[in-house]
């Protein structure tokens, strides 16, 4: 099978990222024809490494930042020519898309102009982040009016990002949910693709703590932005503080808007930004808990790091992580307003906190790349591959 992936992001710091770069991976060590179609800083010309391909293009001055590191180029189509040039050579069987940047409508238009069998994944709630983000402008209304505003952002977005993904020939999501959402607003077959861990990379085996530091080290790693909902870590040392427990600071690994306000309301805690590598490793198997308060995570690759790390999670009931986590055995699942009571009744019975870290790590260690992978180009063959319609896709763009 030959696939023509269109990631939405290569080398940025995100699970859709991670994910790229672990499934080129996978095409490497399995010596499998792969085209990755991506965006960067810098264009490099069409490349052929044995059987990989890639193509970077780089984003123009028309680009606006979605992140601090990832941004949406309105421009892109000026680079239509050599990405269809590269496709056609490629020849492939399938296209993948990852969702609707300017890479996955491009994907998703070559894929109707050349016949070619469409699969798209599904990595993020964008129509959740929408929301989420149209706080800061719906704040001058009243309270209800807002309320009701942005719960039609919501629902208008999923409705355009229904109408692309409807064109895809097989989909893939992270959990159940996410793909029985999408195969009620399809009518598309949706196949689940989690996340797989480097148990190698993040282990029990990396911890490095001074044996006179008895604090409780309490960590977050991922985006500080509005949607991760990382202001609830106030709340957290707060409650902890009045359950009588003082020996913990938090660990805030990666950067974003809300950095600042952490810094100015979190004192306890240590925020180094961006960490990669063994630095990476090495923090998360600091952790004695991981506390991840986001409800928007469509999976949550940074939860089953810290698993694999040996160290048990704290999540919220919804979105992608409760799909994780053991409640009670792998860590624990909790509402906002009980983050801090679940953080304290396990750092308070060190018994069931050393039982959680086995659980965790052992947990992890049955998550593997390869099998999500194996199980990507499984439905690749099983699926009913053929041209997708044209007329969605128009509306869609």
């Amino acid at each position: 099978m030959r696939v023509a992936y269109f990631p939405d992001s290569y080398h940025e710091i995100n699970g859709v990222a991670h994910t790229s770069r672990q499934f080129e991976a996978f095409a490497r060590r399995r010596n499998l024809p792969f085209l990755i179609v991506r965006a960067g800083d810098r264009s490099h010309p069409y490349i052929v490494d044995s059987k990989i391909a890639s193509l970077e293009l780089k984003r123009g001055a028309l680009s606006f930042a979605l992140e601090k590191d990832l941004r949406f180029d309105l421009g892109f189509l000026r680079h239509f020519a050599e990405i269809s040039r590269t496709v056609k050579a490629f020849r492939p069987d399938v296209i993948h898309i990852t969702g609707p940047s300017e890479l996955g409508l491009i994907g998703a238009y070559l894929a109707v102009r050349l016949g070619v069998p469409l699969a798209a994944s599904w990595h993020t709630n964008v129509h959740e982040y929408a929301a989420k983000r149209s706080s800061w402008f719906l704040r001058f209304l009243p309270i209800g009016h807002s309320t009701a505003a942005a719960m039609h952002i919501k629902h208008v977005t999923l409705a355009a990002l229904a109408r692309l993904y409807k064109v895809a020939n097989v989909l893939f999501a992270p959990n159940a949910e996410l793909c029985k959402l999408l195969e009620r607003k399809t009518g598309r077959r949706c196949q689940l693709m989690p996340r797989g861990v480097d148990t190698r990379v993040f282990s029990p085996a990396h911890r490095q703590r001074n044996p006179s530091d008895k604090d409780f080290i309490l960590g977050f790693v991922g985006r500080l932005s509005i949607e991760k909902n990382v202001t609830l870590l106030k709340q957290v040392g707060e409650q902890l503080l009045a359950a009588g427990i003082g020996n913990f600071r938090f660990l805030i690994v990666g950067h974003g808007a809300e950095e600042a306000w952490l810094r100015e309301h979190v004192p306890n805690a240590v925020l180094p930004g961006v960490l990669q590598g063994a630095d990476l490793s090495q923090a998360y198997a600091n952790m004695d808990l991981f506390v991840f308060p986001s409800h928007t995570d469509t999976f949550g690759n940074v939860v089953l790091e810290a698993l694999a790390s040996g160290v048990p999670a704290i999540v919220t009931p919804d979105g992608g992580p409760r799909h994780i986590v053991r409640d009670g055995k792998t860590g624990i699942i909790a509402d906002d307003a009980q983050f801090g009571a679940a953080a304290a009744s396990i750092l308070r019975d060190p018994a069931r906190h050393a039982r959680m870290r086995l659980d965790a790590r052992e947990f992890a260690l049955g998550a593997s790349w390869d099998a999500v992978f194996e199980g990507v180009y499984e439905a690749y063959n099983t699926a009913n591959l053929t041209a997708p319609a044209a007329l969605p896709i128009r509306a869609a763009l």
